[in-house]
Parts: structure tokens; C-alpha cells; sequence
């Protein structure tokens, strides 16, 4: 059985389908796996350090603006959009898959639409509520769209097409109990833990903030804190703390660092999470049922973070504040609010959990197989 995953852009679109493949191989002994991704995507990296062959196809995005350096860039990706039909159609007599699955990203696009040309059953599955372009695009050739809840049924145009699977987790985040990863990070003393993140580069705006909030939580309570400043932010993180008069000595139980290596223990051991909405983060929050304040990313493609982060908060999962209407105040007051009530904790992570699927990878493998049959 040979299988092509095609996805890219951002590593929310590629570890769904790296979950997708490591099931697989459990699963079936013989099969051939082949990522196909753009030339210089992130997906590369991704891919090839998990062990997992890997084809280009020149592709890239179009950026909305008219300034001339972003004009230029659009006309290269013109370009690309030609030729990649072709590069397409190369991997496909070379690889001669029996199924093609995409888990989005533009480079996914020239994959998707030529195999379903070539009649080989194609799926895509689409993490985030709303579909992004490349899924409108490729809608009308695949067989089967894959969607995380319910509720994003309506945003297409067949809906009988669309299979409501989750989106994959890492089994990582399974592997220890709340009381477990509290244990294995020291922190089983009864306090609430909060862990904050903004994405692996930072968002120098939200990290101001969060320094802001720090400064309140040092001086109030007695919480455990783990946040993520970012590559960018995080060198800038000390100075800020300062600024807010934040006093060495009081950084004892908040933890500043630049990543979370061990973001299953930590996000499996946390009360709240305050972070954005990509889609990755949004799987793994209803995976484990984690509470969550959310500042949806204003700076993505059709508002998709907050749209995102609005199933959440319809249905009781979480608090939601946007970026302009947010300072470190605000943002401490929602999350005290949050951890001094139980009852409204309980219910919220209850929620979250009526809205996660644990075992998404294995749903999707499923609807790929009973395609093929």
C-alpha cells in the first residue's frame, strides 16, 4: 500500500499528518509512506527528522499587498502555480500511490487536485473551524473532508462529504494522569498551575502584556506559572519585568523560558492555559480538557484564530479576549476569575472535553480505509 501525505506551511498542518503516519505503519506492515511538501517549507525539517521520505513541489503563497517587493513575490508564485501541476504528476508516476491525503497548507494543493485528476482517492482534512483556501479549492475534487467539530459541517457546500474526525494529538500527551504530571513537575502542592505561551517566535505585544500580568501575579498570588516567551521576545522578557517592577527574588514559582520542551507533562498538568487559537493548540486543549483564556492572533489569513477559538467559547470551554481589547490587567482579572471558581473550572474543562477526540488519528485511518474498500 503506498500512501502520500501532502501538507505544509506550518507545523500545525504537518505533525497532524505525522501523527497520521506513525498509526499507520503500526498498523499495516507493508506500506510505503512519501510527504510531499514545497521546496522551502517548514515541512522538510519536519518530515526528514521523523524519519519519512520526502518530495518538493515548487509552490508558495500569495501575500496581499501591493507593495513591490510582495508584487514580486506574487508573480514567482504565479510561476510556481504553473509548473507545479507538472511536478505533481512526476511524484504520482513515480510514487504511484493508492490514496493521497492532505492535512492542509498551500503546498498541499498541486497533490490533492492532481491526484483526484488522475483518479486515485483523495481526502483532506482541515484542522481549523473555518476551511482556509487551499481546502475551498480542493473541495470540489476530494472525496472526503475531514473537520474537528461538528460545527464547521455548515462551512461547506457538501456537506455529506464531510467526516467529523478531531484532529490528531501526539500520544505523548496521553501518557501521564493531571495527578501524574503534577508529580512529575514538582508542583503537587495545591497551588493551580497556568501556562502561557504566544507561539514558538513570540508576539512582542502579547509578552508586554504578560509581563503586565506577571508583575501582578508576583506581588498577589500564589500561583504556579510557566510561560513561554518566544525566540524573538524572550531576551527582552527581563527588561520588561523590570519595567513593571518585577523584582528578581519574585520570580521564584514563574517560570520564564524562551520554549516548552515538555509541553504534554506541562499542558497536561495545567488548571488554565492562556494562549492563542491555532489549531494544533486547539486539538490538544480538548484532547486533555485543559480550561483556556485565548487572545486569538489577529494577524492570520480570514480571522481563522478566532473563529477557532469562538467553538470554544460557545459552548462553555472558554474565555475569549481580543488582542485590542486586552492589557495585563484585564488579563489577570479573567484568569483569577477562573481559578478562584471551581465550580466554573469543573465546567469548562468538562466542556473542553465534550468537544475533543482522542482518538482522532485512528477516525481518519478509518475513513481512509473504508474510501479504499
Amino acid at each position: 500500500m503506498n500512501v502520500i501525505f501532502t501538507c505544509g506551511g506550518t507545523a500545525g498542518h504537518v505533525n497532524p499528518a505525522l501523527a497520521l503516519a506513525g498509526l499507520l505503519k503500526e498498523r499495516e506492515e507493508n506500506v510505503r509512506i512519501l510527504f510531499v511538501g514545497a521546496n522551502r517549507g517548514l515541512e522538510r525539517e519536519l518530515v526528514t527528522r521523523a524519519g519519512y521520505d520526502f518530495r518538493a513541489v515548487n509552490i508558495s503563497s500569495f501575500h496581499r499587498s501591493l507593495r513591490p517587493r510582495e508584487l514580486r513575490h506574487n508573480a514567482i508564485s504565479v510561476f510556481n502555480l504553473l509548473r507545479a501541476p507538472m511536478e505533481a504528476r512526476a511524484v504520482l508516476r513515480d510514487f504511484t500511490p493508492d490514496v493521497i491525503v492532505g492535512t492542509g497548507g498551500y503546498a498541499s494543493y498541486p497533490m490533492l487536485r492532481g491526484g483526484a485528476k488522475a483518479g486515485i482517492p483523495t481526502l483532506v482534512h482541515e484542522s481549523n473551524a473555518v476551511p482556509g483556501l487551499t481546502t475551498r479549492l480542493v473541495e470540489p475534487y476530494c472525496k472526503r473532508i475531514m473537520v474537528g467539530f461538528e460545527d464547521c459541517r455548515a462551512y461547506y457546500k457538501k456537506p455529506e462529504k464531510v467526516v467529523v474526525t478531531g484532529t490528531p494529538v501526539r500520544g505523548d500527551f496521553f501518557k501521564l494522569t493531571r495527578e501524574e504530571a503534577k508529580h512529575a513537575l514538582g508542583i503537587n502542592d495545591g497551588r493551580p498551575l497556568i501556562v502561557s505561551f504566544w507561539g514558538s517566535l513570540g508576539a512582542s505585544v502579547m509578552n508586554r502584556r504578560m509581563a503586565e500580568f506577571i508583575a501582578l501575579e508576583a506581588k498577589h498570588e500564589p500561583f504556579h506559572h510557566v510561560h513561554a516567551a518566544g525566540s524573538i521576545c524572550c531576551a527582552h522578557m527581563g527588561d520588561w519585568l523590570r519595567e513593571c517592577g518585577v523584582a528578581q527574588n519574585a520570580l521564584s514559582r514563574i517560570d520564564v523560558r524562551e520554549y516548552i520542551h515538555n509541553m504534554a507533562v506541562l499542558m497536561r498538568a495545567a488548571d488554565l492555559v492562556i494562549c492563542r487559537a491555532g489549531a494544533s493548540t486547539i486539538a490538544e486543549l480538548t484532547a486533555l480538557g485543559v480550561p483556556a483564556l485565548i487572545v486569538p492572533s489577529p494577524n492570520v489569513t480570514n480571522n481563522h484564530q478566532e473563529k477557532n477559538a469562538r467553538i470554544l467559547e460557545a459552548h462553555g470551554a472558554a474565555c475569549v479576549l481580543t488582542e485590542d481589547a486586552c492589557d495585563g490587567k484585564r488579563l489577570f482579572e479573567a484568569a483569577c476569575a477562573i481559578l478562584h471558581d471551581d465550580a466554573r473550572r469543573d465546567s469548562m474543562s468538562r466542556a473542553m472535553a465534550s468537544l475533543g477526540t482522542r482518538d482522532a488519528a485512528e477516525r481518519i485511518l478509518d475513513t481512509v480505509f473504508s474510501l479504499l474498500r
